[in-house]
């Protein structure tokens, strides 16, 4: 009996195997009939940032808020000196108004109370340039100012590339080269040729570091790096000869 059901199985295995070979030989024929052929290409280019910025903030906490006023007026111009000692002008450096807020003592049970414990004050600092080394240095340098008893908060500097657009159309043209010579080679073993552009969609631009592979259906813009990988997409439709 055990026998006869494990024959019985490997014919019934053997069926499902058969008709999936003839569903699969069926959808071949039928995307060659169609006398197309859709392929996705693709181009990457290497580029270097041309421009960045860099944002911080000087902060003070104080008894009361004039306190803390005195003493973002006394370190503002320190900072102001130390970024035009760096190399920036002053039209490349953009300071904010201060903002701040009243931090409360807390009760013994652990709510807090009416009675203020101390005044929280900030201002944020954005340094702009087409030299992005400087940017560099600075976002590194700036925890110096430390030493100096100056309060800073400081974030990732940001990295732009401004000629991403004028790149588009010759990377869109790569992409469909590419996309020629993959369809060029699915076409061989079938001794057909690829005939004439159907239509071409343009996927999304990924800007990435350089040994990144990270890919995002919504795209990708890196600020991150200054060297950056551009890479563009298209999905192509030719006719088959």
């Amino acid at each position: 009996m055990l026998e006869k059901l494990e024959k019985f199985q490997v014919l019934l295995l053997s069926l499902v195997i058969s008709a999936g070979v003839v569903i699969a030989a069926n959808t071949v024929t039928s995307a060659i009939t169609k006398d197309t052929v859709v392929v996705t290409g693709s181009y990457s280019q290497n580029v270097t940032s041309d421009s960045g910025n860099f944002s911080f903030e000087l902060t003070s906490r104080a008894q009361t808020k004039a306190q803390a006023y005195e003493t973002i007026n006394k370190q503002r111009p320190e900072v102001i000196k130390y970024l035009e000692s760096k190399g920036f002008k002053k039209d490349e450096i953009d300071i904010k108004t201060p903002s701040g807020y009243n931090s409360y003592k807390m009760m013994p049970n652990g709510n807090s109370s009416n009675e203020i414990a101390y005044y929280n004050l900030s201002q944020n600092f954005t340094v702009r340039s087409n030299d992005v080394k400087l940017i560099k240095e600075v976002s590194s340098d700036i925890s110096n100012l430390i030493s100096q008893n100056i309060d800073i908060n400081a974030y990732e500097p940001q990295y732009f590339y401004s000629k991403l657009s004028d790149m588009k159309v010759k990377m869109l043209q790569e992409a469909t080269k590419d996309a020629k010579s993959r369809a060029s080679a699915m076409l061989k073993s079938t001794n057909n040729r690829v005939g004439k552009i159907q239509s071409v969609k343009m996927g999304v631009f990924q800007v990435t570091p350089v040994d990144s592979n990270d890919v995002s259906d919504m795209g990708i813009s890196d600020t991150s790096s200054i060297e950056k990988k551009i890479t563009s997409v298209a999905n192509v439709t030719f006719s088959v000869k």
